[in-house]
């Protein structure tokens, strides 16, 4: 018989984290330019060393240019939004796309001027380390 409990629920095979029980945070300022706001969704348990967090942009939010040691894929779950590789154009990014960032690719990611974006972002960590975090997206790259 199944059953549903209030807590995360854990046994030798298998972890269930219930809906609710990880508090969303605004994105912190040194990384994100606008209004962004994370849930967490799993970190994964040794020796696994994947995590994943939706993260919603308000219109004209962004990170920071940043890398992942070990790549990252985002879900485009809502919205149009934008991503950048150093070096190249923007592209656009829709609901239902699905973005693979090789490992150590500088690039940032978020909405679109007017509006709105969601991704489930999914990456995993090497020597604890998931993100490498540069300098801001100025509005002249942004809008370019």
């Amino acid at each position: 018989m199944a059953t549903s409990d209030s807590q995360s629920v854990t046994n030798a095979a298998v972890h269930i984290t219930r809906n609710g029980s990880q508090a969303s945070f605004t994105g912190p300022t040194e990384w994100f330019t606008g209004t962004v706001r994370v849930d967490p969704l799993f970190n994964s348990i040794e020796p696994a060393r994947t995590s994943g967090a939706l993260v919603t942009f308000e219109p004209g939010a962004r990170t920071n240019w940043h890398n992942h040691p070990l790549g990252q894929t985002l879900v485009v779950t809502a919205g149009c939004g934008r991503v950048q590789q150093w070096g190249e154009p923007i592209r656009e990014i829709h609901q239902g796309d699905v973005v693979t960032i090789q490992p150590g690719v500088k690039h940032w990611h978020g909405a679109a001027p007017t509006t709105a974006m969601s991704h489930i972002a999914i990456q995993e960590q090497l020597d604890g380390v998931s993100a490498n975090w540069f300098e801001r997206v100025n509005d002249e790259q942004y809008l370019s």
